[in-house]
């Protein structure tokens, strides 16, 4: 797959040779329509199309308790796009934004993350709409959306603290 790494006018690279600080296990591949950068949605649609989650088998016990109709946050790593734009030009304007103040797959590290509902589950495999990454993409991780989410554990002191500390 070829990357563009053309420069917009106005934008501005990192000179950045640090070291890595973590690591990061991949526990399955994520399996879209897309298969180039220009191909790829900006962002997934709920009604888009039907797409495949595929779990490692070491993790697949995992997924126990998670069922049909489940509103899953999907983390992944973009694997594709570069990793050293501070300032971007979206738009192709001139006109540049910070690249914290934009949901671009091009930043440090490139984790995308989608809220998307569980339409049906074969074994390992989740089909899910709404996703908006590269077909191969690595899967980061899952876990239940935090507006239906309710803990499982013990509240701690902590959780009921509001207000300035």
């Amino acid at each position: 797959m070829a990357i563009n790494n053309e420069i917009r006018n106005g934008e501005l690279t990192a000179d950045w040779s640090g070291t890595v600080d973590a690591g990061v296990v991949f526990i399955g591949r994520i399996h879209t329509p897309w298969s180039t950068i220009s191909e790829c949605p900006r962002h997934g649609r709920a009604d888009g199309p039907l797409c495949r989650i595929e779990l490692f088998e070491t993790w697949q016990p995992a997924l126990a308790g998670v069922d049909e109709g489940t509103l899953l946050e999907v983390f992944y790593w973009l694997h594709e796009s570069r990793r050293d734009l501070l300032l971007q030009c979206p738009r192709n304007d001139g006109v540049t934004h910070g690249t914290f103040s934009l949901r671009s797959p091009v930043r440090p590290n490139p984790i995308g993350t989608s809220v998307t509902r569980l339409e049906r589950r074969e074994g390992g495999n989740l089909f899910v709409r709404g996703l908006d990454c590269l077909n191969g993409t690595p899967l980061v991780d899952l876990k239940p959306d935090r507006a239906e989410f309710v803990p499982k554990a013990p509240p701690k002191p902590g959780d009921f603290q509001v207000g300035q500390p």
